[in-house]
């Protein structure tokens, strides 16, 4: 599992673009910023929906203000769900990136299974704060269904 002081491990997310999907890498996203990305177990989910993003969307600016340069959003979840997941959640200005195969998730050891639930391979719940692609806190929830280790507020009082 990746750990603080860790450097990203290169990946290639889907994001919608003005002509439609284009790709991102994980330079492409992180180098030369102070990043806070945010890890769920997928778009429109009980948890993900109604707890952990919306604190996000709540504290954009005061994140921001915290010399934080962009939010980030990843999911196991195909580009055009995290689209609409973005336009249904109201958060406009935060970067969805899609992890359509769970790529990025295994290559941080973030990787949960859900096959029992009928979700497959999925993202843990997390968030994370990165500079020019060095990991430089990580909160990962141990219960998927939670979202207090990786949330807004406490993100907040480690910014």
């Amino acid at each position: 599992m990746i750990q603080v002081g860790d450097h990203l491990p290169q990946a290639t997310f889907r994001v919608i673009g003005p002509e439609g999907p284009i790709a991102r890498t994980t330079d492409d996203v992180f180098k030369g910023r102070r990043v806070v990305l945010i890890g769920v177990p997928g778009a429109f989910t009980p948890s993900c929906h109604r707890n952990h993003l919306p604190g996000f969307v709540t504290h954009k600016a005061e994140i921001l203000g915290r010399g934080i340069d962009a939010i980030a959003v990843t999911s196991v979840n195909d580009v055009f769900v995290l689209d609409a997941w973005s336009k249904a959640s109201g958060a406009e200005g935060l970067e969805f990136l899609a992890d359509g195969n769970a790529d990025f998730a295994k290559a941080l050891g973030l990787e949960m299974d859900g096959t029992g639930f009928g979700l497959g391979i999925r993202s843990k719940r997390y968030s994370m704060v990165v500079e020019d692609g060095v990991v430089r806190n990580l909160n990962v929830e141990e219960t998927p269904s939670k979202a207090e280790a990786s949330g807004a507020e406490a993100l907040l009082k480690v910014l």
